[in-house]
């Protein structure tokens, strides 16, 4: 049995940060579901930029699109809806068969709009209309102008992966942004269950921080993080708040584990997958992750509920001169300004590709 298998069975899903056609067409999504035990699937606008750049098999439907004059964004999100509900229809038997806790794909609204809670809102709206499938999720960012996006579109009944999460005090915003959105539904009289995901991000915390503290501190916020904010997750599913939403046949948002391949090469590549093991969360896990940990990963003991050594560890952080808050927001912003980089480059990529296509036939 793979050790992702075994991941499976202790109760953490097994999802795959990565999206391409051929990943799609080609067998190897399918493979991963059926090997690896892969349940559901992540994307982002880096992905995608990767995918479109790097190979040809998008190039007939730029073609198609850009000659029926779709261009820019609209001509992306069809690109990307495309693959999204294809990966969304292999994940539909395992979507069913958990009663929709798991089989999900994620799909990110425009990263230009991480800072305009409206325009989220109608974003979100239309691409959850377009793909017109039960286990597609949008991905929303967790910001401050995120957050009442995020309320005002699970109360719409959108199912809404939270992302760009970097602390514990981020997580919370979101899911108390999910709560009371659930708790306006029951007010209103609306079916309470619309799924979500709280996405925290792991190793851009160490690759933050491993050059400003002592070497036998490397590696190793990302996961105190990470367990200081599982305890608060098990906290929020204990609270007296959340268990009367449950009486009225509410689900949890479940805490998605991102960011989780090595950067640090003199590391475990398996470090974040081994460290962060427990029930009812999940992992979703870059390509060579998800293989290396099928390959030789272990699953050792689950993360403690009351988050283990995580403020010792937190604390000695401290007095090392880190500002955990501070570089919480840092992270935040420095990963929102990525992925709007990536998403300039992405969108005068498929222009370039259209243009050439175009001139070629």
């Amino acid at each position: 049995m793979k050790p992702t298998r075994k991941l499976h069975d202790a109760g953490q899903s097994v999802w795959l940060d990565n999206i391409t056609r051929k990943l799609i067409t080609g067998g190897g999504l399918q493979r991963y579901i059926s090997e690896y035990s892969v349940t559901g699937l992540t994307s982002n606008p880096t992905i995608f930029d990767h995918a479109i750049t790097n190979s040809s098999d998008y190039d007939t439907s730029i073609r198609q699109k850009s000659g029926a004059g779709k261009s820019g964004e609209e001509l992306f999100f069809e690109l990307a809806l495309e693959d999204c509900t294809a990966a969304a229809d292999l994940f539909r038997t395992i979507h069913d068969k958990t009663n929709g806790v798991d089989g999900w794909v994620s799909l990110e609204v425009s990263p230009k709009l991480a800072y305009d809670t409206s325009s989220t809102v109608l974003a979100a709206r239309e691409l959850h209309q377009r793909g017109h499938r039960p286990n597609l999720f949008i991905k929303i960012p967790g910001t401050p102008e995120g957050i009442p996006a995020i309320e005002q579109s699970i109360f719409a009944g959108i199912p809404i992966n939270v992302t760009l999460l970097f602390s514990r005090e981020q997580y919370l915003a979101a899911a108390d942004a999910y709560i009371r959105a659930i708790e306006r539904r029951v007010v209103a009289g609306l079916n309470p269950y619309v799924p979500s995901v709280a996405s925290v991000f792991v190793s851009r915390w160490d690759v933050s921080v491993n050059e400003k503290v002592s070497e036998v501190q490397h590696n190793r916020i990302g996961i105190a993080i990470a367990r200081r904010t599982y305890r608060a997750y098990l906290e929020l599913l204990d609270s007296d708040r959340w268990l009367r939403m449950l009486n009225f046949g509410a689900r949890p948002q479940r805490l998605l584990w991102a960011s989780t391949g090595t950067k640090d090469p003199r590391a475990s590549d398996v470090l974040y997958v081994r460290s962060l093991a427990a029930p009812h969360t999940i992992n979703t896990m870059p390509e060579n992750t998800l293989i290396a940990f099928g390959d030789h990963g272990k699953v050792g003991r689950m993360l403690p509920h009351k988050g283990g050594n995580a403020e010792r560890e937190l604390a000695e952080f401290v007095s090392a001169g880190i500002d955990l808050d501070a570089t919480a927001r840092e992270l935040q912003q420095a990963g929102a300004e990525a992925f709007v980089k990536s998403w300039n480059e992405l969108m005068s990529r498929i222009e370039e590709k259209a243009a050439r296509l175009r001139n070629a036939s």
